[in-house]
């Protein structure tokens, strides 16, 4: 068992951070284009809004929820001494991993079910949506049947996620922990691993200057079903709305 528990919990975070910076460093330089997700919207836009958004607000509230765990561990510790609050905090975790879910496997179902998806889906699409998947689901689990995660995460995960920042690696409060959660935190890495190589890495392109940006207004001067028309007559010439 400690065999196990140096490999999965000293070993592996040990490669899969070299390998998310120097993977993510060397795919930016070298690959620019690919850095990003890809979207198949223009195939079909339906499936894709309702789980693409779905996804992602689960996703980011979860983020943030545990970045703060590992950032503020005392403050959070000390907003959870009110059990009303704490009970806040656990029911809304979960509510944002259902819906995280949900969007998950429908954008899963899309990519599986619609041929026109398929032709651009490839294996790692497939593999990393499946990994999270199953990471969601164990992180549901641990909330139904391991409750008040956001206290034990920051006085527990916490002081072992430092100590391997520090070079000095403690899993003492790890390895006391049941295989559910292990298996949890080993998901985590994993995704980390296969981050350079795969979607995920579109997160690094973000386009939050929209959020600042004044709106862009567009303006149709020509009948728009028209543009569209597949049985239009080609022409040499450059059309006016082009």
């Amino acid at each position: 068992m400690n065999i196990l528990d140096n490999f999965f919990f000293v070993a592996l975070p040990y490669m899969a951070i070299p390998i998310f910076l120097i993977g993510t460093i060397i795919r930016y330089r070298n690959r620019k284009f690919s850095v990003s997700s890809l979207s198949s919207q223009f195939l079909e836009s339906g499936s894709l809004f309702w789980g693409s958004v779905t996804f992602h607000i689960g996703v980011i509230l979860l983020f943030f929820g545990h970045l703060i765990a590992f950032l503020f561990p005392e403050t959070l510790l000390g907003f959870n001494a009110q059990p009303m609050r704490l009970l806040i905090i656990e029911i809304s975790a979960f509510s944002a991993g259902l819906l995280m879910l949900f969007g998950l496997v429908r954008l899963l179902f899309r990519r599986m079910t619609n041929e026109r998806v398929q032709i651009v889906t490839t294996k790692m699409d497939i593999f990393i949506e499946l990994l999270i998947i199953v990471q969601v689901i164990l992180g549901l689990c641990i909330a139904y049947f391991n409750t008040w995660g956001s206290s034990w995460f920051a006085s527990s995960i916490t002081p072992y996620l430092n100590s391997l920042f520090l070079l000095n690696p403690d899993i003492s409060s790890v390895s006391a922990m049941p295989w559910l959660l292990k298996w949890h935190i080993i998901g985590a890495y994993l995704i980390l691993i296969m981050f350079p190589f795969s979607r995920l890495i579109h997160v690094l392109v973000m386009p939050l200057h929209y959020l600042g940006r004044p709106y862009q207004r567009v303006l149709w001067n020509w009948d728009r079903s028209e543009v569209r028309n597949p049985n239009a007559v080609w022409e040499k010439q450059r059309p006016n709305n082009n």
